[in-house]
């Protein structure tokens, strides 16, 4: 037993240096973010060049009940002046699963005209969406949209590859929230070193201005 309690001693240790850097970590990408994190009539005086709208989950071009939540407060705040254009980023890495079309089928039924809807296909994750926004759209100043829990971490990114960002929750919350909860806050962990470190999108490209027209983000 006494040859154990060193070793026990070096695990709790160990446990505790782990723990306390992921829920500092975690602590310092929510503080990033207070006071950034506004409603749609701020939002409007922002001055944004787009309004960023994450993806999420598809069915076909049927959107998740999350998604769906994102892009219309998206197109509320397009209709209302907030920003000029729409730039919906997500995963389109294969034939059989694209978020942005179905996004892209949203916005057309709401009537956004074609011109001001630019998609991102490689948009696999957060920390891309924003990077290639910066990158490959050329965004200077932009609204982010989505559920509040992921605000925080989008906005963190979004100072750290040099957007103005500001941001507006749907303000809904839905069933399995929790569990979305434990994730975040190591996928917080996760893009605070990705930033650290300056990791590049895995995917660039033709820069395609945000100022421009959306129309050539079109894959059919």
């Amino acid at each position: 037993m006494k040859k154990l309690k060193p070793i026990v001693s070096i695990l709790l240790l160990a446990a505790l240096i782990v723990s306390t850097a992921v829920f500092g970590v975690d602590h310092a990408v929510v503080a990033s973010a207070r006071g950034r994190i506004t409603d749609a009539d701020r939002a409007g005086s922002f001055g944004a060049d787009c309004i960023l709208v994450l993806g999420c989950r598809v069915e076909g071009e049927r959107l998740s009940l999350m998604l769906s939540d994102r892009m219309e407060t998206a197109v509320r705040l397009y209709r209302a002046g907030a920003a000029p254009k729409l730039l919906l980023s997500g995963d389109h890495g294969r034939v059989d699963y694209d978020e942005v079309n179905a996004m892209l089928a949203y916005a057309r039924e709401a009537g956004v005209p074609e011109e001001d809807v630019f998609l991102d296909h490689a948009g696999f994750c957060t920390y891309d969406s924003i990077y290639r926004a910066k990158h490959v759209f050329a965004v200077e100043r932009m609204i982010v949209v989505t559920q509040e829990y992921h605000l925080y971490r989008a906005l963190y990114i979004a100072g750290q590859v040099g957007i103005e960002a500001v941001g507006v929750s749907t303000g809904h919350v839905f069933s399995g929230q929790r569990s979305r909860d434990v994730r975040e806050l190591f996928a917080r962990d996760k893009d605070f070193f990705a930033c650290l470190f300056r990791v590049r999108s895995r995917y660039l490209g033709d820069v395609i201005p945000i100022g421009g027209s959306g129309l050539p983000t079109r894959d059919r």
